[in-house]
């Protein structure tokens, strides 16, 4: 993780979320890698008494609380979490809208997801790099999600320590909005084609490693 990614991610928790209240939190691509550069994890930001944080990555490591069969299920009953938090993952991630939709299930309505990712930076293959986010894929997803989308920037300047120049960040934060039983049950029918489809052809995404 670079520490530009750490900042923004700080800049969310205070902006958005209230120590007061109990949270049920999910960080998909939680694994922290040695790098060079800063390296940590987001879990110091959620340390509060009400806040129960966990980790969740496709292999056990350094802050891994649930380790993943697959990249496109999460073991966690339908709304049951009320914030996830992924930074610096969704670019390893091949079919990450499979993802994205996995994540909308398990989260309550009115529940915050706050989403970093790169707009630009060199090749970092963890074991495969695929994409970079500008806004209007964030605005893509929240419709796809049937998320609102309360925050969105990019870094378009470089950020002034050196193991963050390279990386513009694009930062979101999205909310699920309440939608139709129908609709409900649409999206999860969708939600389990798309992950047959992908089953079985997917590599495994990385986590917090630039």
């Amino acid at each position: 993780m670079h520490l530009s990614s750490f900042e923004h991610m700080a800049a969310l928790v205070r902006a958005h979320l209230d120590p007061g209240k109990r949270l049920e939190i999910l960080d998909i691509g939680a694994c922290s890698v040695d790098e060079d550069n800063f390296n940590g994890s987001y879990r110091p930001l959620f340390d509060q008494p009400l806040w129960h944080y966990r980790g969740v990555d496709l292999a056990a490591g350094a802050n891994v609380d649930v380790v993943l069969e697959s990249p496109y299920a999460l073991p966690m009953p339908t709304a049951s979490v009320d914030l996830i938090v992924s930074g610096q993952a969704f670019e390893h991630m091949e079919f990450f809208w499979v993802t994205w939709r996995e994540m909308a299930r398990v989260l309550k309505p009115g529940g915050l997801a706050f989403l970093i990712a790169p707009s630009r930076g060199p090749e970092h293959r963890y074991p495969v790099d695929c994409w970079r986010f500008y806004p209007d894929a964030y605005r893509a997803l929240a419709r796809y999600g049937s998320f609102e989308l309360l925050e969105i920037h990019t870094d378009w300047q470089p950020h002034p320590d050196p193991g963050s120049a390279a990386w513009g960040d694009t930062v979101g934060v999205f909310r699920k909005r309440r939608i139709t039983f129908a609709r409900a049950v649409a999206m999860r029918l969708l939600s389990l084609i798309e992950r047959r489809l992908v089953a079985g052809t997917a590599t495994a995404p990385g986590s917090d490693h630039e």
